[in-house]
């Protein structure tokens, strides 16, 4: 059932969603070669703490912490590691602050160092894509118009998307309905309404779009090691278009 929300619930998850953005600003500028990963997720924990949030996914089904880092082939769920980032890799760093009871969500891909052409090309296309898909999130339009706006930039870029993983609901559980497909046909699906509250957060691949789950449960990499990138916004539904909250 999908959990409509107020005006002031949305402005609930917004103070979280800014906590959030902000984390994301200040790992921006950390990020570089020699960095760790794990070095990144204890320094996100601190920042949510810090600001009176707390990092939702620490717990969350046995998941032991503050972000998940995925590292080039990993496109998510990936293990926050203590291995110094490499010049020219790419690292997708997801978090989920809690503040007061509401939840916000937020993925971004990031270069480390100078990246060649192919990768910055892949994060260009995916970051587009998804502000593409936001775009359709307009009272009366429907979830299948978002998914095609995200597809018809893969397709057109000729990259795959991994469909194992997609948008959510969030409020003040951190995955509720509706869910939020990145393929999908213009018109059809849920029509969307004032007061959804979901991300848009699809992953496009340089290969073919086929993942495995690594034993720990959670790290999911491409079968061909083609490398990823990810970017996730939670956005609000409203009479005046679509609001991005984690920005």
């Amino acid at each position: 059932m999908i959990q409509y929300k107020t005006k002031e619930e949305i402005e609930r998850i917004r103070k979280a969603g800014r906590i959030v953005a902000a984390c994301h600003r200040e790992i921006a500028r950390r990020l570089r070669p020699g960095v760790t990963t794990l070095e990144i997720d204890r320094f996100a924990e601190a920042y949510l703490s810090g600001n009176g949030a707390k990092p939702a996914q620490k717990g969350y089904k046995g998941y032991p912490f503050a972000t998940c880092a995925s590292v080039n082939e990993v496109v998510c769920h990936g293990f926050p590691r203590n291995i110094p980032l490499r010049e020219g890799e790419i690292v997708t760093i997801d978090m989920v602050a809690e503040l007061d009871g509401w939840m916000a969500d937020s993925a971004w891909t990031y270069p480390v160092g100078r990246v060649n052409p192919d990768m910055a090309r892949l994060l260009e296309a995916t970051k587009f894509a998804l502000f593409q898909g936001i775009a359709q999130a307009t009272s009366g339009k429907r979830l299948g118009d978002i998914g095609a706006a995200v597809q018809a930039v893969a397709e057109r870029e000729n990259y795959g998307i991994v469909e194992a993983f997609i948008g959510h609901g969030i409020g003040r559980r951190m995955h509720e309905d509706p869910q939020v497909h990145h393929t999908g046909k213009a018109g059809t699906g849920r029509k969307l309404r004032e007061g959804m509250v979901i991300t848009v957060e699809p992953i496009f691949v340089t290969g073919k779009p086929h993942i495995s789950v690594d034993a720990d449960g959670w790290t999911a990499r491409t079968f061909d090691g083609s490398w990823g990138a990810q970017f996730e916004h939670t956005i609000a539904v409203t009479g005046d278009g679509p609001v991005v909250l984690t920005g």
